[in-house]
């Protein structure tokens, strides 16, 4: 066969022929052989191929997983449907107040001792004649917050010079006496008043700078004594101070020329929350000493009666005990009383039920009862009945909201 193909040609021209053949036929057996046996090599490693964490459902390529978390079964919670605004109607919110009243509340026996150990079962608040439910009761010797008041005035033109000295040595002595019955804890403000009143020192802790207000006090500047108006811009003051306040009142009680009436002090004093007075009389050296060489008597005698009741009346109106020390050694003696009956209270508070806040005055009454219901009975160690005096604020001033 291969002779017949080749055969009309001439020698030269067949051995070119056979010999391109013979190249085309091994080019042939060389290429498709050797492609079809020859494996697919494997794609490089990629070095920064990592595995998918358990909790990724995602698919993966040669870069990393698609971090894509599994659905869960259950859909999502729905976001609450906010109120479809009203066109021209204001936003606006509901508060509701509800008045609550603060009470402290001191027992003591006749002969002044503090009586400790009783429970909120056996204070009973009626408030304008309707029994009030108690809604929290404590007892703890807190530290106090006060401000020593006193008067500061130099002698009267009818009086003489022994009476102003006598005056002011009695208001040194009982502002000493108070002091040295401060703790480290007591934040104690100074002022003092004739005319006018002057801070002297404010609030401090530090008792040094208390006894250097009151070496500062050495020669009175005016012979007025302005108790009402010293009185009401202290009340005025201490209101804005949450908390407890207390006043010390070192003064004779005497009133000469305050722009205010008695009267327009006694209604700041009850409307004035969180504040208890206690008043300290001075002068009665010199009016002891009047009194022996006779010259008390007349208009005189009426003034002092009506100054001593003007101290007690701020004493009882906030729950405080007024005090009339005759002599320089009943000063401490009587400090170390207010301290203790400030460190002493019972702390009450409820909530009234007449709610309205109306700004009108409401009567207190506190009373002991025992366990049933009836009068508690107080004795002292030897199982002896003894007296006991119940100190609390007579009334309270409602706020008043204007409708």
């Amino acid at each position: 066969m291969i002779s017949g193909v080749f055969g009309g040609l001439n020698r030269p021209s067949r051995k070119r022929v056979i010999l391109l053949a013979f190249v085309l036929s091994w080019m042939v057996a060389a290429t498709f052989p050797a492609r079809a046996q020859q494996p697919t090599p494997p794609p490089p490693a990629n070095p920064n191929q990592q595995e998918a964490p358990p909790e990724a459902g995602g698919p993966q390529n040669d870069v990393g997983p698609y971090v894509i978390p599994k659905k869960k079964d259950e859909p999502p919670p729905l976001a609450p449907e906010k109120p479809k605004k009203i066109e021209n109607m204001p936003d606006y919110s509901i508060t509701v107040n509800v008045p609550v009243v603060n009470l402290d509340v001191l027992v003591t026996t006749k002969d002044g001792q503090t009586v400790p150990g009783l429970t909120k079962a056996n204070f009973k608040i009626i408030e304008d004649g309707a029994p009030q439910q108690i809604a929290s009761f404590n007892q703890s010797q807190a530290p106090i917050t006060a401000v020593l008041l006193i008067e500061f005035a130099a002698a009267r033109p009818f009086s003489g010079g022994y009476q102003a000295y006598q005056y002011m040595y009695d208001a040194l002595n009982a502002s000493y006496a108070f002091a040295s019955t401060l703790k480290k804890d007591d934040w104690v403000a100074v002022e003092s008043y004739d005319m006018k009143p002057q801070i002297l020192v404010d609030f401090t802790q530090d008792k040094r700078a208390i006894i250097g207000a009151l070496n500062g006090l050495r020669v009175p500047g005016f012979s007025e004594r302005n108790l009402f108006d010293a009185l009401f811009d202290t009340l005025d003051r201490i209101d804005r101070i949450e908390g407890k306040k207390y006043i010390i009142l070192v003064s004779s009680g005497a009133d000469t020329f305050s722009r205010l009436t008695l009267d327009q002090t006694l209604k700041k004093v009850k409307s004035t929350k969180d504040i208890t007075i206690y008043p300290i009389s001075i002068g009665w050296t010199y009016r002891t000493m009047a009194d022996a060489r006779g010259l008390g008597g007349g208009m005189r005698d009426v003034g002092w009666a009506q100054n001593d009741n003007q101290m007690s009346t701020f004493a009882s109106l906030t729950g405080g005990r007024a005090y009339f020390p005759r002599f320089q050694g009943e000063l401490p003696e009587d400090f170390q009383q207010i301290a203790s009956d400030i460190r002493n209270q019972y702390t009450i508070s409820y909530h009234p039920t007449n709610a309205k806040l109306d700004g009108t005055y409401r009567k207190l009454k506190v009373e002991l009862q025992a366990p049933d219901g009836g009068p508690l009975k107080v004795r002292d160690k030897k199982g002896k009945d003894v007296k006991y005096i119940v100190y609390a604020r007579e009334g309270y001033t409602a706020k008043h909201t204007v409708d």
